[in-house]
């Protein structure tokens, strides 16, 4: 990922995090629609908690975009969790739409063809190195 697209996620990621609870349940409800496969997963959560911790683990991994040995640690201790709370393979795809979507949803006309491209880059990574984890 080149340095420009690492600053076009950490920009687009500031817009954000004001209002990152809402973003948040943006996110569960699109993943929840395109995946209902997945509501099971969090049957035993409490989603207010949830909400807090999934915009906590991703303001980690974009500070750490720019540091590989810290993105690869993080995300590879999340993917071998994941792995143990049932997430499987299929359900990388269905996350990454919810992302994407809830990002659009969130930057309004700052969610431009760069900033797509640069999170949508972004979000393969993550969910590679996570798949690759769940599986060692």
């Amino acid at each position: 990922m080149t340095p420009e697209r690492q600053q076009l996620v950490r920009d687009s990621w500031r817009h954000i995090e004001p209002i990152a609870i809402p973003s948040a349940q943006f996110f569960y409800d699109k993943l929840f629609e395109l995946d209902p496969t997945a509501r099971p997963l969090f049957a035993r959560t409490d989603m207010a908690a949830q909400h807090q911790k999934v915009m906590d683990m991703l303001t980690q991994i974009v500070q750490a975009i720019d540091d590989p040995e810290r993105f690869v640690t993080e995300l590879a201790e999340l993917g071998r969790r994941h792995a143990g709370y049932g997430a499987r393979e299929a359900d990388y795809a269905s996350v990454g739409a919810a992302l994407l979507w809830t990002l659009e949803r969130g930057l309004g006309d700052g969610f431009t063809p760069e900033v797509r491209d640069a999170w949508a880059e972004a979000y393969r990574m993550m969910a590679g190195i996570m798949r690759r984890a769940a599986r060692s």
